[in-house]
């Protein structure tokens, strides 16, 4: 694989293309702690591990399911690997390349490979710009076009992602929360990425719309050759999506394997309490609900 380094940007070796033999994404020991300050000097008395010392890897058009309950850090994971928040040890290599390593040039090309889908398809749109320009901006900022070829770059994606060319010309507000998803996720498209980080994204969608971006999602797939790191806490739509799961807990990774080893034959207490916790969907078939010590209920 090759990464093409805007024109704006000469970015140094480090960012040059790896074997395609290794892992799209590995990463080692990653940790993420916060520091709780006290006190009117606010000193550090102490740290909250959101990330403590996890290791996985992820291949070229795989998705791994990072599945835990709120809180458990999953959502920091995906942050400190695109580096929007800064990591506290470990590493991350994408592509052969060490992430953390990486001067702001060398990130600026890179995060043309690595993008992320937010959880939260209100929070995430600008409601003072136009959906044309919150698709195109990512293109603008790259120097991948502009005028009637950026138009027609985001009109495309939208209708990719099942909106229709006139989408460009609203706002945010005017659309439902499954359109705003999908806005979402052709922006997170227009750089032409291999990894995304799906954080999350049909939480706060119906269920019925849930389907939906699903099977978006696994149709670009398909036709993108896309990796995903999808994070959830719904172990239902891990088992849909997911090629492998790891399960975490408290900052940490208690269990990890493929999609059927995990939701067959669970070794770890708590991926059997998640599992408990998925709906039956016959209401005549009574099902015993597990509490592992320490979940937040």
């Amino acid at each position: 694989m090759t990464n093409h380094v805007p024109s704006d940007s000469q970015a140094p070796s480090a960012v040059s293309s790896a074997s395609s033999e290794g892992p799209l994404l590995k990463v080692t020991d990653l940790k993420t702690h916060f520091p709780v300050r006290r006190g009117l000097l606010q000193r550090v008395v102490d740290h909250v591990r959101a990330v403590d010392g996890i290791s996985f890897s992820i291949n070229q058009g795989e998705t791994l399911g990072l599945v835990g309950e709120s809180g458990c850090g999953k959502t920091t994971v995906g942050r400190t690997i695109l580096r929007l928040i800064e990591s506290t040890g470990g590493s991350v290599h994408y592509d052969g390349n060490s992430v953390f390593d990486m001067s702001a040039s060398e990130m600026r090309a890179i995060r043309r490979k690595m993008q992320i889908i937010f959880q939260d398809p209100a929070g995430s749109l600008n409601p003072r710009m136009r959906v044309g320009r919150i698709v195109g901006e990512p293109l603008e900022v790259h120097g991948l076009a502009k005028g009637d070829e950026l138009r027609a770059r985001v009109e495309s994606l939208l209708e990719r992602c099942g909106l229709w060319k006139q989408a460009a010309d609203r706002y945010p507000h005017e659309f439902s929360g499954g359109q705003r998803q999908r806005i979402g996720i052709a922006r997170a498209l227009a750089l032409e990425p291999k990894l995304i980080v799906c954080d999350e994204p049909t939480s706060a969608l119906d269920v019925s719309i849930q389907s939906q971006i699903l099977n978006l999602l696994a149709d670009l797939q398909d036709d993108f050759g896309l990796s995903y790191l999808f994070i959830s806490h719904d172990m239902a739509v891990i088992h849909h999506v997911c090629d492998r799961i790891a399960v975490m807990l408290d900052g940490k990774i208690v269990e990890e394997g493929d999609r059927d080893s995990i939701i067959e034959s669970p070794s770890h207490d708590y991926t059997k309490a998640l599992l408990s916790a998925v709906p039956e969907a016959d209401p005549r078939r009574e099902k015993t609900r597990l509490v592992y010590e320490g979940m937040r209920m």
